[in-house]
């Protein structure tokens, strides 16, 4: 059974990310830079690993026809160019997940970023509803979920393509929205806003029956969890797709019933971290799960060892930049009144 909790923030709770440390004295997390060089086992994001840097101003205007604009795909073509000459492809593959990310450690935390066209919306004074759900590329800031989205999308686009497609733009686009596609909608399929997988257990388990990853918590002496997941549906006010659309919040209900129809849920108590972290590889994606009623996952990142503990690469709303935790993940999730435990997933080599 976990701890009762108050309420946190709406923001927090719409955004799927809540801060890395809840405590006004914590330590600023630690950067790639400050990581130590590679061993067996250790973080692949050394002092002489890849980074990149912030793209300049005046790029800000959308490819025509496109859901890039220039900065996006100047700092795609930048990351999969500096990924490939990092050696990317050739490493295993949580260490060039690892490597991947820790491209972006200290770029900018921005909450609700798969949220853009109800954000725009509400600003034109537009209707919203679940239609308005489209494909969001935003490689220039991040909220939990989208950085291990786009660290993935980007790691499997190396190692499948390199530079090469680079020199036909239109297609290395197309390839890279099709990654993000299965990596964020059910099935691979993008149908309306309710098409998203909000729940990060569900987009482990979605992405596990694919064979994108494998799920791992299952495996490292798992607690059960039998608490229905329903807080969309039991807080429709809380998010701006659903205030107004019916058929979509009886889509979310029937989402709901489907995953809750698969209780008890195995996760990894917080109290088991410590004993287990030795079986959590680097780059391996991190889900904290959440403390509040209904909701299944606070939090996201990916693995990383930094001096032979088990790190935290993530974006934070606290720090406001993507960073590796400066506790090790067992006490971070201990530190964090929002969070109980961990689910996790490794990636695989998929298919295709």
């Amino acid at each position: 059974m976990r701890r009762p909790t108050s309420f946190i923030l709406l923001g927090l709770l719409l955004s799927g990310c809540s801060g890395a440390n809840d405590r006004p004295d914590a330590a600023p997390e630690r950067s790639v830079a400050d990581a130590p060089a590679t061993t067996e086992g250790a973080a692949t994001t050394a002092d002489d690993g890849p980074g990149l840097g912030y793209p300049a101003g005046g790029l800000t205007d959308t490819i025509p026809g496109t859901a890039w604009t220039e900065a996006d795909w100047t700092v795609f073509v930048d990351a999969v160019t500096t990924a490939a000459d990092a050696g990317v492809a050739d490493l295993p593959l949580g260490e060039a997940v690892a490597r991947v990310g820790g491209m972006f450690v200290g770029w900018p935390y921005t909450p609700q970023t798969l949220e853009a066209p109800w954000i725009e919306a509400a600003t034109a004074g537009r209707p919203m509803d679940g239609s308005l759900e489209r494909l969001v590329i935003n490689l220039r800031e991040y909220d939990c979920v989208s950085f291990v989205e786009n660290t993935l999308a980007l790691t499997r686009f190396v190692r499948r393509h390199g530079v090469g497609l680079l020199e036909d733009p239109v297609s290395a686009r197309a390839t890279y929205e099709s990654l993000i596609v299965s990596l964020r909608y059910r099935d691979e399929a993008m149908d309306g806003y309710p098409s998203r997988l909000h729940y990060f257990s569900e987009w482990l388990s979605d992405n596990a029956m694919r064979g994108t990853l494998r799920l791992v918590h299952p495996e490292l002496d798992p607690a059960f969890d039998d608490e229905p997941i329903d807080f969309m549906s039991m807080h429709v006010e809380a998010y701006p797709a659903l205030a107004d659309d019916p058929e979509s919040v009886a889509r979310i209900r029937d989402m709901e019933r489907r995953l809750n129809a698969e209780l008890p849920r195995p996760w990894i108590p917080e109290d088991r971290i410590a004993d287990v972290a030795d079986r959590i590889h680097t780059g391996d994606v991190i889900a904290a799960t959440s403390t509040v009623a209904g909701l299944d996952v606070a939090h996201t990142g990916i693995a990383i060892r930094v001096d032979g503990e088990l790190r935290l690469m993530h974006a934070p709303l606290v720090g406001s930049v993507v960073e590796i935790s400066s506790l090790p993940l067992a006490d971070r999730i201990v530190e964090i009144a929002s969070q109980d435990g961990v689910l996790v997933g490794r990636p695989l080599e998929a298919a295709r």
